[in-house]
């Protein structure tokens, strides 16, 4: 279906209760709704905002456009929770209903300051002639949860040599001084982060670039940046816009991820870092977010959905989900993402399993939709040890280390329902060269969440299949010790 103009800038306010009762009743009736994972009550979700820690709980917003499954006026839509797995739903935060935001509520961050949550987007909207025009604005939440948005944006004009893709300020406060990055387009086509600085969030001043090398390939625009500091070292996130694949790197029609290198200088805005890394080897992961909580953890949150793409339930009315959140750690120049230790919570039964595999497969009986299964690959003399999950009489998904390449394999071209023509196709790869492998699954309804090796990889994916396809198979070219525990959820 497409979509008109007119249809995608229509808001909730403006429909009947009957006409959103009819959306409700088709989300309701799709067989694809998650258990576990954060998901729109209707329409399209997309990047997650503001995900931070205010007056005993956890925020987050997220990007909602409530009338369909495609990108329209965006608002921003509230969720609260005590320990990240269980939500309350706090309904729509902010609304598209000012001069400065009237085509959106664009993507952003949340700082508190003292007893309120400063809450920082950029204001989406559009002339006559449909141009854009951006600006970056506030709004400031109080401990009840009231959200009042200030009269003028805090940026109200792009500096000269930049487009119009101007847009995510993430605020952070260091050393007495708050700091603005927001992702930018050049005239030039080439993306960057802008850094402003400020003493008291009402006066900011234009710093200028950060200065990185990561210019070869790095695509037009940089979205959704973060930054922060972890065991003396610094971490840039950034979702590029424009990257050309190289090999098995890149496959996804946009990257997300991260520069991780010394702390940045920001009177110089100069940042010394290693290469680009991609957080997630998998198919579906963008703009993520992360926020720092009473217990010091470092917790990411990612969109698992990418822009542009068309989802396997767009025929239901709703699209996209968000990814577990995970634990940020830097070790050894590397950075991991471990699950949530709080998931543990979820789990019901459990069933232990052990075996020795020789040349051969050995299917797991398994009738659970919703899981999580760790398994320990030990004593590996093997070509290739692997796993198939969400096996039926014609669907399959298959993880595998390939030892001859040293690589890790992720392929479901035959996961049930798939988006035609996927970007990069469904097959997704990276280099890998350990000794033992150890991987931690998460599957939901329709997603799958796979932690290799204590989060050192991490590999993500929509998937849609029958109610009956749930079979798990352990396989293996060679000899190899398998142990391992399945958890229902």
């Amino acid at each position: 279906m497409e979509w008109s103009r007119e249809e995608r800038y229509r808001k909730i306010e403006d429909i009947t209760e009957e006409e959103y009762e009819n959306i409700k009743q088709k989300v309701k009736s799709s067989p694809y709704r998650q258990k576990y994972h954060i998901q729109p009550n209707t329409g399209l979700l997309n990047d997650p905002n503001g995900f931070s820690y205010f007056k005993g709980k956890y925020h987050l917003f997220h990007q909602w456009f409530p009338l369909g499954p495609v990108h329209g006026v965006k608002y921003w839509y509230h969720l609260s929770s005590a320990d990240l797995v269980l939500w309350e739903d706090e309904g729509i935060a902010m609304a598209p209903d000012t001069v400065y935001d009237s085509h959106g509520v664009f993507s952003g961050s949340a700082l508190p300051v003292k007893d309120y949550l400063y809450m920082f987007y950029t204001g989406n909207t559009r002339d006559n002639n449909w141009i854009r025009n951006s600006y970056q604005c506030i709004a400031i939440m109080d401990e009840k949860g009231n959200i009042t948005k200030n009269d003028f944006p805090f940026i109200d004009t792009i500096p000269e040599g930049y487009t119009e893709n101007f847009r995510d300020p993430k605020v952070f406060k260091k050393n007495e001084k708050y700091y603005c990055l927001l992702g930018a387009e050049k005239e030039n086509s080439k993306g960057t982060i802008v850094y402003y600085s400020s003493e008291n969030l009402s006066s900011w001043k234009f710093e200028g670039e950060l200065k990185t090398k990561f210019c070869k390939n790095s695509g037009f625009m940089w979205e959704c940046p973060d930054y922060f500091e972890i065991n003396g070292e610094a971490v840039l996130m950034i979702s590029p816009q424009g990257m050309r694949a190289e090999g098995d790197l890149y496959k996804n029609v946009f990257q997300s991820g991260y520069l991780l290198g010394k702390k940045i200088n920001f009177k110089e805005g100069n940042f010394e870092h290693e290469e680009f890394e991609e957080f997630d080897r998998g198919f579906e992961f963008y703009a993520p977010q992360t926020m720092e909580d009473p217990k010091g953890r470092r917790i990411l949150i990612g969109w698992f959905g990418l822009p542009g793409i068309e989802s396997v339930t767009d025929k239901y009315g709703w699209s996209h989900c968000m990814t577990l959140p995970r634990i940020i750690e830097v070790k050894n120049g590397r950075l991991f993402q471990k699950p949530l230790p709080e998931l543990k919570n979820l789990r019901k039964s459990e069933k232990k399993f052990e075996f020795n595999l020789n040349n051969e497969k050995i299917k797991l009986d398994n009738s659970r939709r919703n899981y999580e299964l760790k398994v320990n690959y030990k004593k590996i003399r093997a070509e290739k040890v692997g796993i198939k999950f969400r096996v039926g009489k014609k669907e399959e998904t298959v993880f595998y280390y390939d030892l001859k390449n040293e690589k890790l394999i992720f392929n479901r071209e035959k996961s049930g329902k798939l988006v035609k023509n996927f970007e990069g196709g469904n097959i997704r790869k990276c280099s890998f060269n350990k000794k033992e492998l150890e991987l931690n699954i998460f599957l939901d309804e329709s997603s799958v969440e796979i932690f290799v090796n204590d989060g050192l990889e991490v590999f993500s994916s929509r998937l849609f299949n029958e109610s009956d396809s749930n079979d798990i198979i352990f396989f293996t070219d060679g000899e190899v010790r398998v142990e391992g525990v399945l958890w229902e959820f």
